[in-house]
């Protein structure tokens, strides 16, 4: 049902152009956003974190530490791809929510993306496998993780199927595809 829900949410969004309201590249924006995914599945949603967090092996930013990553973070400069998809993976290495931190995250990076350089990522060329092995490997070295993307950018920042297609493989890196969108926009 988490699936159904927040791709609906995703819809919605889309729709009703939230993301233009908000300022990108903020932990703000990025808390909107994972609120409004997923609000009515967790009550944690859109609240940093209380707890550490890990994936495999990797450990993410240990809570007593995220507050001070999450301002440093929004610091960083988004002016050019190198520094957007840096600021990417230090948020994705920061994991500010319990849940839902990568399908909100690729939201935020799209929306960063659209506004500074009037392109965005279709999410539907890019590799699951691929994704994910470069973003294990991004906070050594981002080399991988920024030609990956870059390869798969597009300048159809507004376009209905390329957003829509893009959620479909952003739930996918995370396992979820039992729901496309393109299904659930008719129940909307």
């Amino acid at each position: 049902m988490e699936e159904k829900i927040s791709k609906k949410k995703a819809i919605e969004m889309f729709e009703i152009n939230y993301l233009d309201t908000l300022e990108s590249g903020t932990y703000k924006s990025l808390s909107a956003i994972h609120s409004f995914l997923f609000g009515d599945i967790y009550e944690f949603a859109g609240k940093i974190r209380d707890v550490n967090i890990a994936k495999g092996n990797f450990r993410f930013a240990p809570v007593m530490y995220l507050e001070v990553a999450l301002e440093n973070i929004e610091k960083m400069p988004q002016s050019n791809f190198d520094e957007i998809i840096e600021k990417y993976v230090e948020m994705n290495i920061a994991h500010p929510f319990r849940e839902g931190n990568g399908r909100s995250a690729r939201i935020w990076l799209d929306n960063i993306l659209k506004n500074e350089l009037k392109q965005v990522v279709d999410w539907s060329r890019v590799d699951k496998e691929d994704y994910l092995l470069a973003m294990e490997r991004s906070p050594v070295k981002d080399v991988e993780i920024k030609v990956l993307l870059k390869a798969a950018l597009t300048d159809k920042i507004n376009d209905r199927e390329t957003y829509m297609k893009g959620i479909d493989a952003s739930y996918h890196y995370e396992g979820y595809y039992v729901y496309r969108t393109e299904n659930l926009q008719d129940e909307s």
